[in-house]
């Protein structure tokens, strides 16, 4: 009987390792195919997509939108990447809206809390958690935004750093490798379809798929129990918190799912904001792992953005997690929000709707040229 169930837990084992790595292998092919579909776009569409991005608020705000609405920065990202690689958008175009996804992914965990709104303390806990990310993200937009905006900070210190991991002509050999690899595959597709529009509608629906088959398995089979196993030594100090933030997060390829794991420990005592907040910090440079992945084999302006992406998390990690005093005003900033959520619950729904969704989009209908 025993070895009967030893067999059956191996076979679950290896079943899920091929789940994982079959999406793994779905989530390549999805992203070279959006690259060829985004290549084979008319001019017309090209130009829009430069138009609508020409402007670095509308690029910000886009990525916070389109993240918020389908629930994954590893989608967008890849995304941009994606189309970063086809030449139909520049890197200083792109690197705004990757800044904007950051953060359009911290909405479910703001949205989870929501799960103890009749519970007035455990609510009050569980939002400041949820919208400590929110802070977070946001402070680190504030920061660094105007620095790439002003002297393109984050995307010529990524290009710089992209250079020094590879050079012209191995980006060139490496393109040619991802040729074999899966562009006949991908080429025939697009040619077939024969409409690059929809071909990069399915594209698009196949890496949040195989994002979303990836993150499922990884999550349900190799960090949920752990991560309930070891989370008192998970939030031990603070730079244990932070590693194991970069760790779980980069498994998942979610900072979402990793963060929203924090929320209920906040709720119940298990963990105090202040030790939990560090673990989101190290969950932001975690979820960036999608994006290097989806540059692999790709030209030198999409490795660069993937650098940007960590070059941006990075960054915030340095001014934040270092200085407690620093780290406070976030943390402290959390807790104000949920204190005054919890006297007035509409203030709570308000936020959410005007931060994630009405001011993104007034602000891009009013600033079109």
């Amino acid at each position: 009987m025993e070895e009967l169930v030893k067999e059956k837990s191996t076979g679950d084992k290896v079943r899920n390792y091929l789940i994982v790595f079959f999406s793994l292998l779905l989530f390549i092919f999805a992203i070279d195919l959006l690259t060829v579909a985004m290549g084979r776009l008319n001019n017309d569409v090209a130009r829009d997509i430069i138009q609508a991005t020409r402007n670095p608020f509308i690029s910000l705000f886009v990525g916070l939108l389109v993240t918020a609405l389908v629930q994954s920065s590893s989608t967008v990202t890849a995304s941009i990447v994606a189309i970063v690689a086809s030449g139909n958008m520049t890197l200083q175009q792109a690197v705004p809206m990757v800044l904007g996804a950051n953060i359009g992914t911290t909405l479910t965990s703001t949205l989870v809390s929501f799960t103890f709104i009749t519970k007035r303390k455990e609510f009050k806990r569980a939002l400041s958690s949820g919208i400590s990310h929110d802070i977070f993200n946001i402070l680190n937009v504030i920061i660094l935004f105007p620095l790439e905006l002003y002297f393109n900070f984050l995307s010529k210190t990524s290009e710089k750093l992209a250079k020094l991991f590879v050079s012209n002509e191995n980006v060139t050999e490496n393109f040619e490798y991802n040729r074999i690899f899966t562009r006949g595959t991908t080429e025939w597709i697009v040619e077939n379809i024969n409409i690059p529009f929809l071909s990069t509608l399915v594209a698009i629906f196949l890496v949040f798929f195989s994002i979303k088959v990836m993150t499922t398995s990884v999550y349900k089979n190799f960090v949920l129990d752990t991560f309930q196993d070891i989370s008192k030594i998970i939030f031990k100090n603070s730079g244990v918190s932070f590693i194991y933030g970069i760790f779980f997060t980069a498994a998942v390829q979610s900072s979402t799912v990793t963060t929203c794991l924090v929320v209920p420990l906040v709720a119940n005592r298990k963990v105090s904001l202040a030790k939990s907040f560090p673990f989101i910090i190290g969950a932001n440079i975690g979820t960036t792992i999608t994006a290097v992945i989806a540059s692999m084999y790709k030209t030198e302006a999409a490795i660069a953005l993937a650098i940007a992406h960590v070059l941006f998390n990075f960054i915030g990690a340095l001014i934040f997690l270092p200085f407690p005093e620093i780290r406070q005003i976030p943390i402290k900033l959390a807790d104000f929000m949920g204190d005054t959520s919890v006297r007035n619950r509409f203030f709570g729904f308000a936020y959410i709707l005007l931060t994630f969704f009405i001011i993104p989009f007034l602000l891009i209908y009013f600033s079109r040229e």
